[in-house]
């Protein structure tokens, strides 16, 4: 039997950070935004193409930076070719309200966020991930696990399982509905989300050194509070070795997931610069640990 199902959900939602409140949270953009650019040395702009479709033709970084080329069929690849929605376009919720911050966010990628309040932080994260795999027909790599630790492969769920949850108890059953359409594949991340988060998600990934940061890799912080940004983008000079990246988000209650612009270069915006985060990897609804990069 397995215990402590009843605070699941609480646990696997992302909520505002202490650092967040006390920073962002208490400040009209306007004057956190004054406070942050202060503290960068300036840059070259980054160009915007407000008509690229993805973030690789949307988002060049600035001048003298490299982007790296991700080779085909990798998750790298997927992320820097992932179809945005019309530049401009705001973030909505789940519910089709407006998010109420629409400073945060310099593109949204064109994705449903679902009908319920489920896809939120990690859950964006997780989604993105399994798409890629379940596009490239990987279907024994999609894995992950509940806040419990229940062990929830989509390998079982797609030969025909389901997970029964009861009280305290989970398991798997038998079901004699298709298992191998994409509607299907849905709703065993609606099962995901719905008893995973970021307390899960980060035990799950591998720690990773910052230097060696790619695109898919995460920031995350596991736990309630808690949250995590995917990168999605890396860019590199090549006679400084100065890195670049672009980060997103879903955040709470579940949202759109977007890409994050950059307080504390508005030049350089959405870009960030590994320069930047020697103490804390600022992004405009939460502060990470440049320890909390992990890899899938």
């Amino acid at each position: 039997m397995i215990r402590a199902l009843s605070f699941l959900l609480l646990i696997a939602a992302c909520s505002p950070s202490i650092d967040e409140l006390s920073s962002l949270g208490s400040f009209p953009f306007e004057i956190s935004k004054l406070l942050t650019l202060s503290e960068s040395p300036a840059r070259d702009t980054a160009v915007l193409d407000p008509l690229g479709e993805t973030s690789a033709d949307r988002f060049q970084p600035p001048s003298g930076f490299q982007r790296v080329t991700y080779p085909a069929g990798t998750f790298g690849h997927y992320l820097q070719h992932f179809p945005l929605q019309a530049h401009g376009r705001a973030v909505y919720l789940f519910d089709g309200r407006l998010k109420n911050r629409q400073d945060v966010h310099a593109a949204v990628l064109d994705i449903d966020v679902g009908k319920r309040d489920l896809q939120q932080c990690a859950d964006a994260v997780m989604r993105l991930r399994a798409e890629y795999l379940w596009q490239g027909k990987r279907f024994d790599a999609i894995h992950f696990n509940f806040t419990n630790g229940f062990a929830a492969p989509y390998s079982r769920w797609r030969s025909g399982e389901r997970i029964r949850v009861t009280g305290n108890e989970v398991s798997w059953v038998r079901s004699s509905r298709n298992s191998e359409t994409y509607a299907s594949f849905r709703s065993y991340l609606t099962m995901i989300f719905a008893f995973s988060g970021t307390l899960s998600l980060s035990r799950d990934l591998k720690p990773k050194p910052l230097r060696e940061i790619e695109a898919g890799d995460v920031f995350i912080e596991g736990g309630s509070p808690g949250h995590a940004v995917l990168v999605m983008d890396k860019a590199v000079h090549p006679e400084t070795g100065e890195i670049l990246v672009l980060l997103a988000q879903s955040y709470m209650p579940a949202q759109d997931i977007h890409i994050l612009r950059n307080f504390r270069d508005d030049a350089m915006s959405p870009w960030y610069s590994l320069e930047d985060f020697s103490d804390k990897v600022r992004t405009p609804e939460w502060h990470f640990s440049p320890s909390d990069l992990k890899a899938f």
